[in-house]
């Protein structure tokens, strides 16, 4: 099997509109979250990230006319054109394109909206990326609720390794719309307050929006000094609920176990995991009893969306991109939020940024449905 790479990637947030300033904005505790109060997305004030539809417009002016594109067009457009620009790499038969989202363009459906309704299917905003670009293969969205961002790693993966592309590029955004609001709102998830995973005293989720792009490639040159090799990776569904996880962490509980066994790597080996951490009763127990069963209650642990919200079809992709550069400066990043245990087994959060020798990195991601994927990260010690 050919080896696979993370190679060149971006991040576009209220954090900073590249990857290396969000990461410095991260180190030192910032966060995008923020207190809302805007009765024509919900009637009573939340917490979320969210970035300003006028700076996005004012961005993309550089490069094209923003009346023609959607706000998460936009910033799927700026997010992708740096990591194209930055690989030099001509977009040719061998180039896959693959484009991740829980909703897309949700939004053309409210009132007001310019834009005809035929914009909100995945398909057309899969077509308006690849004409943008030149892409010469169609692109292909995935969209498998909360795991399709570090699904389509998994994905392009397969695809360079079954040799129908040399290199595929991924990018991945959500919004924060009117609709997904009133849907979280309904499970009575959402927290006014900025979310604290896996804390005895959270009050519920904060949805964000990003967009985050990286090249997937077989080519070991022009990789930049945080890209990570794919080790193994596996993708289960515990069929538990439409909207539940398995009580009992099964499918997160086999997906690592088989992208543990595909790496050829025990559970002891792992230096971090990157984890979903929600900020929900139901997600983090899940979580904290399916690591105890892998035996990785000790691994360091944190979750990201003390910073950035919930991003839904972005957040493993967004993730991934913090966990590549997280290992590159050998730095355990503290989970935002996080004061008390508030789950029944024993998980091991990270407090406080600390130094430690990276080589290993776990990516999990959960989502509706009962889908669970994750994914190994090597450093590449050139």
């Amino acid at each position: 099997m050919a080896k696979t790479f993370v190679s060149h990637n971006n991040i576009l947030s209220n954090l900073g509109f590249d990857s290396e300033t969000v990461v410095e904005n991260i180190s030192k505790g910032k966060s995008g979250l923020g207190k809302f109060d805007d009765a024509s997305l919900l009637p009573e004030p939340f917490c979320a990230s969210m970035i300003s539809s006028e700076v996005i417009k004012s961005e993309f002016n550089k490069i094209g006319d923003p009346s023609k594109y959607m706000k998460l067009e936009q910033m799927l457009i700026l997010s992708l054109k740096k990591v194209i620009d930055a690989s030099k790499i001509p977009l040719n038969e061998k180039v896959g394109l693959i484009i991740s989202t829980t909703k897309g363009n949700i939004n053309v459906l409210e009132k007001g909206n310019n834009f005809l309704e035929s914009r909100a299917y995945l398909s057309e905003l899969g077509k308006t990326i690849q004409l943008f670009f030149g892409f010469k293969n169609e692109a292909i969205v995935l969209s498998n609720a909360c795991v399709s961002g570090v699904l389509a790693i998994s994905v392009a993966k397969r695809f360079i390794s079954e040799g129908k592309y040399d290199h595929v590029f991924i990018t991945s955004g959500d919004l924060v719309t009117k609709f997904i609001l009133s849907g979280f709102n309904s499970f009575q998830a959402l927290s006014a307050e900025p979310c604290k995973p896996y804390d005895k005293n959270r009050t519920g989720i904060n949805l964000g929006e990003v967009a985050a792009s990286v090249l997937i490639t077989s080519e070991e040159k022009n990789l930049p000094k945080e890209a990570v090799a794919i080790l193994g990776d596996a993708t289960c569904n515990d069929a538990n609920h439409i909207s539940g996880p398995s009580r009992t962490g099964e499918g997160l509980f086999r997906s690592v176990k088989s992208a543990l066994k595909e790496a050829n790597l025990g559970a002891s080996q792992i230096d971090y995991i990157s984890a979903h951490g929600t900020a929900t009763p139901f997600n983090d127990e899940m979580e904290a009893i399916a690591f105890n069963r892998l035996g990785m209650e000790n691994v360091p642990l944190n979750s990201l969306k003390g910073y950035f919200g919930h991003t839904l079809g972005a957040s493993g992709l967004l993730e991934t991109i913090v966990g590549m550069h997280f290992m590159e400066k050998n730095i355990l990043f503290s989970s935002k939020g996080f004061s008390d245990l508030g789950v029944s087994k024993k998980i091991t959060i990270i407090k406080n940024n600390t130094p430690k020798n990276l080589q290993i990195f776990l990516k999990t991601a959960s989502g509706f449905g009962g889908c669970n994927t994750a994914v190994i990260f090597g450093k590449i010690n050139n």
